[in-house]
Formats: structure tokens, sequence, C-alpha cells
């Protein structure tokens, strides 16, 4: 089990030299509009699309805590590298919910990268033996890299949406392969440019049954922890932790140590304040994970309230990221407005990556 208390520097749960190879290459990768080859190649030496990928297909099949630190420290080194690989082994976590037969077939390539979409975008129609699908989605991470697609979509029958006994559209995942969707160049945005974070979308397009699948511990196929913990706090963890990764980073690029009297006019008790605030809500945030797994292990009953928890310090987390950030960009110097410079693209990928809905407070 982690650490906890004080939780240590992101850049500790990374090897150096892997780290510094996704760093050389950042800039670069920003240019390309999607990570650089040298950075992909990193990422399927060390097994990242499979953090929480099972031994038995090729996986590193690591708790949740475990996977954060990892995430954490890859955000540290290059937020669109961390971003892809937290949105893709997200995806890839999947394998636990598919069909076997098709978990397989997917899994035998060793660089299975899947991306997709969260929002339900698209409609499938019960067809009896099949399922006819038609949709559009939108922020598909990774999708330059992906080998398969996964989408959300509501299901018809007999030109009726079907519903739940709550009244609700009943909701479904699918999987499709790369080479039935078609991909559309949509992302602009001023960061994580690198993610490639475009579109894709199918068209009447027939799958059969099993490439559906339903995202909740009940529904796990494979039974490991790691499956049956809550998506929705699975998600809002790993994304936090690429907000703080990032946070931390940009810190350290702007210490006043590291700096001439005349680079910066950050002075170090205004650092200290952000970086003590910042470090105090990473402790707070490993503490409710690491809290949290632990009951989740022992199936103990206050589960929920811990899972609440959870969720409460991702958000606070990515909110002090962000304003610890913004407090001494002004006292950083036009470095910080420079597109050209590292610092400057930590702020613009920090701020990218704080539009997603999950982090809001």
């Amino acid at each position: 089990m982690i650490q906890t208390l004080p939780i240590p520097h992101p850049a500790s749960f990374i090897d150096a030299a892997v780290a510094g190879t996704i760093i050389e290459y950042a800039a670069a990768a920003e240019q390309l509009q999607h990570l650089h080859p040298e950075q992909v190649s990193v990422i399927h030496q060390q097994k990242w699309l499979k953090l929480f990928v099972p031994v038995t297909f090729g996986g590193l099949q690591l708790s949740l805590p475990e996977a954060l630190q990892k995430e954490e420290g890859l955000a540290w080194a290059d937020g669109s590298t961390a971003w892809t690989v937290t949105l893709c082994s997200g995806a890839n976590w999947f394998v636990g919910f598919l069909d076997p037969t098709l978990a397989k077939e997917l899994f035998s390539n060793p660089q299975v990268c899947l991306a997709g979409s969260g929002r339900a975008t698209g409609k499938a129609t019960d067809l009896g033996d099949a399922y006819e699908v038609t949709g559009h989605w939108n922020y598909a991470t990774g999708g330059f890299m992906a080998t398969a697609f996964t989408g959300n979509c509501v299901i018809e029958k007999d030109d009726q949406p079907l519903q739940n006994n709550d009244g609700s559209p009943v909701i479904k995942s699918f999987v499709f392969l790369r080479k039935e969707v078609s991909l559309h160049p949509t992302w602009k945005t001023i960061g994580m440019i690198a993610t490639a974070s475009n579109s894709f979308g199918v068209q009447r397009l027939r799958v059969p049954k099993n490439r559906s699948f339903i995202i909740a511990g009940a529904s796990a196929i494979l039974q490991l922890p790691v499956y049956m913990y809550p998506f929705q706090q699975l998600a809002e963890a790993t994304l936090a932790v690429n907000s703080s990764g990032m946070a931390m980073r940009f810190f350290d690029l702007c210490q006043p140590a590291n700096h001439g009297t005349n680079a910066i006019t950050l002075s170090l008790d205004r650092w200290m304040t952000g970086h003590t605030a910042l470090q105090t809500a990473r402790n707070d945030f490993y503490t409710a994970i690491d809290q949290s797994w632990r009951a989740h292990l022992l199936q103990q009953r206050e589960q929920e309230q811990l899972l609440n928890a959870v969720a409460n310090a991702s958000r606070n987390l990515a909110a002090i990221a962000r304003q610890s950030v913004d407090e001494i960009y002004p006292y950083c110097g036009l470095q910080a407005a420079n597109p050209a410079t590292e610092i400057n693209r930590v702020w613009r990928n920090l701020h990218t990556a704080s539009q997603h809905s999950l982090l809001l407070m």
C-alpha cells in the first residue's frame, strides 16, 4: 500500500530516464499535433496503456493508488502524454466488462489502445441478433494511435427508445474497430494539443451483440477489485492527478531559486504559499484514495462515505492546482506567456484539462 502523508513529489513516481524522454519530445509533439513516435514507443514499452489490464492480458494490473501515482508522475513530465495515457488506459480498463471472446481478440494486440467518449451521442437500434449504430463522438483522446474506439449509445427497438424501470433511457457502451470509424480533425484548443483528441463517428454500422457492454461493478466479467470500484470516482481521481502533476511541474519551473534576480518577480514566500496549498491538497487526496481503496478491498460498509470523500478530494485537488498556478502566473515574467516555452505549455495544458466537467466543484 502506498505512503500517504506526506505524499512524495510526482517526479519520484516515474523513472528519471523515462521521464527525460517524454520531456525531450514534448515540444516536438505539440508541433506534430499528436504524441511524438518516441513518446508512443515509451508508452508501449512501459505498458502504460495497460495500467488496469490483468497480467493474463499482458497488463500491469495495478491497484488504483498505484496507477494514480504513475499518472501524476507522467503529468509532471508532460501533460499531453499523461492525459493520453490516462484516458486510453481508462478505456482499456473496460477489458473487465467485455465479452471474453472480444476481449481476447482486442487485447491479443500488444499495442492495444482503446479511445472514445463517455457521451451518449450515438443511437443503437436493436435488430435482435445485432445492433445498427449511428453516432458522432467528440474528444477521443489518443485516437491517432487507437486500435479500437468506444462510444455510448441510446438503445432503440422498433423505432422507440428503450427505458429503464425509472424511466431513464437505456444506454450501453459499444466497441468499434478502427477500420469501422471515420475520424474528424476537430481538436482545436490552446493546450493538450498533442493528445489529438479529435472526434469520430459511425454511420449505420452493423455490429454483433457482443460489441456492447455495461460499465458497472455488477456487470464486471473479470472479478478483480479494480473493476468493482465505481467508475465515477475512478475517472475523477485519474483526471485530478493530471492537474496536480502539471501544477507541480509549473511550480518547479518557476521556483525563484532556479532563476536570476531579473528573470521573474515571484517571491519565495508567495511561491511557498501556493506550493504548500497544492501539497496539502495532494496529501488530502491520496489519504482519501488510500482509505477508500482499503475499504473497497475489505468490502466495508462505510465505503459510500469514503467514495464521497474521494469525489470531493479530487475536485478540490483540481481546483487548488489551477488556483495556485494562476496566483503565481503573473509573477513569472513574459516567458510564461511565450508559447515556445515549457512553462507556457504546462500552463496551457493545465487550463485545457481544467475544462473537463468532472473536475468542477
